[in-house]
């Protein structure tokens, strides 16, 4: 039986893969290697157990996991590794393909800080023909699957209308590096993780859809339609924009505070443009006029925060004169607080699938 997640957007985890290795600033105080190193690679019963986090692993028995389970529900990928890490063989993730295409009933949610790699995977039809033979082995078994040849047709199955595919950006640099190769991969619906949120991001209207175009052919190099040309919109087409917006501040011991204003940005920019919007948490800071009076936190745990990004840690005295003054709270304190509001509102919107077979 899956085990029911933590991870506020999800209901389930599944795991193909584990280990991992850090690749930007969002990856610097990495949960998933915190937990690994703290607790899971100490216990006997871990299958992380004598490992080091950045030792990745393909885990074939597991593929077969999300068969077994009837109810639909949302599984998210990989949730201690990533997928398209070049220490993932193609055939191995042409399987992980195949085994959620015939999971139907399910709904996997996908996160990589490798976009490049996913955008060249799923474009590329030697991949699509692998997952289609991995399909056939599953379904029918190795002789059909050996015995089958491409014929141009496999990439009909894509995108998947169950699998969302999605990027972490935690600043407007991995913003700009990643959504781009997002939005030029296959998918039913294209997202992004923006936890930890390390600085404001700018999204509109370069990465979200023009609804105006609805049902245009977009223009095979830019994207746009024909609707673009004659509107004020200069972003993209309606078949390529971001379809989800997750946002959520950084969690664990050395957590960075996350400026309010940086998340309220993103929540309108959202709402402007029709995106779904998910506030998941604050992290482990918040406003410090939040806190009661009674509430006493120590010394050492307020910080000033700049719209820019710019943080000052004060190790002695709360300060009043930045930008915002913000409090270290830990998540336990936190959830007196309802670390899940923004500016009172509970933010959880998820999004309608759109494209796919």
């Amino acid at each position: 039986m899956p085990v029911k997640s933590a991870i506020t957007w999800t209901e389930t985890t599944w795991s193909p893969v584990i280990g991992c290795s850090k690749v930007s600033e969002g990856c610097r105080h990495c949960y998933a290697k915190r937990e690994v190193d703290t607790r899971w690679s100490k216990n006997p019963k871990s299958v992380w157990f004598g490992r080091d986090f950045g030792d990745v692993l393909c885990r074939p028995d597991q593929l077969d996991a999300p068969l077994h389970w009837k109810k639909p529900r949302r599984i998210f990928v990989c949730p201690r590794a990533d997928l398209f890490h070049e220490d993932v063989g193609t055939i191995f993730i042409a399987q992980v393909f195949a085994f959620m295409g015939i999971a139907s009933q399910h709904t996997f949610q996908v996160l990589t800080k490798r976009a490049e790699r996913m955008r060249a995977l799923l474009n590329n039809p030697v991949f699509h023909a692998e997952m289609h033979r991995e399909r056939l082995r599953i379904i029918c078994g190795s002789f059909v699957a050996d015995a089958w040849e491409p014929d141009g047709r496999e990439s009909r199955h894509l995108p998947l209308s169950n699998v969302w595919l999605g990027v972490s950006v935690e600043n407007q640099a991995a913003a700009d590096e990643r959504i781009p190769l997002l939005l030029q991969t296959p998918a039913a619906v294209r997202w992004i993780s923006a936890e930890p949120l390390l600085g404001p991001m700018d999204l509109s209207p370069a990465y979200f859809p023009c609804h105006n175009a609805e049902g245009m052919r977009p223009d095979p190099e830019t994207g746009a339609s024909e609707c673009c040309r004659e509107c004020d919109y200069t972003g993209i087409s309606n078949e390529m924009g971001l379809d989800w917006v997750v946002v959520g501040g950084e969690s664990g011991p050395h957590a960075r505070p996350m400026h309010p204003q940086w998340a309220r940005s993103l929540r309108d920019q959202c709402a402007a443009a029709g995106v779904a919007y998910l506030f998941k948490q604050w992290g482990e800071w918040k406003r410090a006029v939040d806190f009661r009076p009674d509430v006493m936190l120590p010394a050492n745990r307020w910080a000033d925060v700049e719209q820019s990004g710019v943080v000052h840690l004060w190790p002695d005295a709360r300060q009043l004169d930045g930008t915002i003054t913000m409090g270290r709270g830990g998540k336990h304190l936190l959830q007196i607080y309802d670390a899940r509001l923004l500016d009172g509102v509970l933010h959880d919107g998820y999004p309608e699938v759109r494209h796919g077979r």
